[in-house]
């Protein structure tokens, strides 16, 4: 099976168990801790599942990484470095702070 199947078929559980959560509540009534409890779990794993399908569908249409880019060992140009300051040292001609 597919990614995509067995979600669907997670899901449909899902949809199931969070009805018969809702007539067993019916049934033994909504204010206790369990209860509440069996229900926020079932929520919640209702919202991971969706998370998953979310994560599976960009997964499957995620582009590629472009090819990495080498950078040769060869130093700079010194011209390139001309005029500048160097970072926590201040200009060249003066002494530092």
């Amino acid at each position: 099976m597919s990614v995509h199947d067995e979600l669907t078929t997670v899901q449909r559980c899902l949809d199931d168990l969070i009805r018969s959560v809702g007539r067993l509540e019916k049934q033994l009534g909504s204010g206790g801790l369990e209860m509440r409890r069996v229900r926020t779990d079932a929520h919640h794993l209702r919202e991971s599942v969706a998370l998953l399908r979310e994560t599976a569908a960009s997964s499957a249409t995620a582009p590629k990484r472009p090819d990495l880019v080498s950078i040769p060992d060869t130093p700079y140009d010194p011209s390139l470095w001309v005029d500048t300051d160097d970072e926590g040292l201040g200009a060249r001609d003066r002494r530092a702070p």
